[in-house]
């Protein structure tokens, strides 16, 4: 996963670092200092302190860098995996929706990645993809399937 994140973004510099948050996953400590000098990213850990199953607390910890200790948070990822599984019927446990390919259900995956991030109006009119800069205007299903492909070897 972090191999496929350092193909596909740009890289990192110490005055624009990349910010990584994540549960208390010891492995992306190790990992990411392998792909990415560690002043050029900013990484903190949400660690979820439970008692008899019940949440008591969290703990924040700064690995690498200086991140703000109130940007170390994981909600919106667990968000968009629950929106994913929401929207998504093949990655719900016990379903009859299950892919019995695997590409389909990566070309599943793929669809509602290109809605999610081209065609959702996320915050204030803007997709992820205008955020990132992208694109500079939302999609819409029409422009997505009547887009002329280039392809190259």
């Amino acid at each position: 996963m972090i191999e496929q994140l350092y193909n596909r973004i740009r890289l990192p510099f110490p005055d624009d670092k990349l910010e990584i948050y994540s549960d208390g996953n010891d492995d992306y400590t190790y990992v990411l200092s392998e792909y990415y000098a560690e002043t050029c990213i900013n990484y903190g850990q949400l660690i979820k302190i439970r008692e008899n199953g019940n949440l008591i607390g969290k703990e924040k910890r700064i690995i690498y860098g200086d991140p703000d200790q109130a940007d170390i948070e994981t909600t919106e990822t667990e968000n968009f995996n629950s929106i994913m599984r929401e929207r998504s019927g093949r990655l719900v446990r016990k379903t009859k929706c299950f892919s019995k390919l695997k590409r389909r259900l990566i070309s599943a995956l793929e669809l509602f990645l290109f809605y999610w991030d081209f065609i959702n109006n996320f915050r204030r009119g803007k997709s992820p993809a205008m955020l990132e800069g992208i694109t500079t205007k939302l999609w819409n299903w029409h422009e997505f399937f009547y887009y002329k492909l280039t392809i190259t070897n």
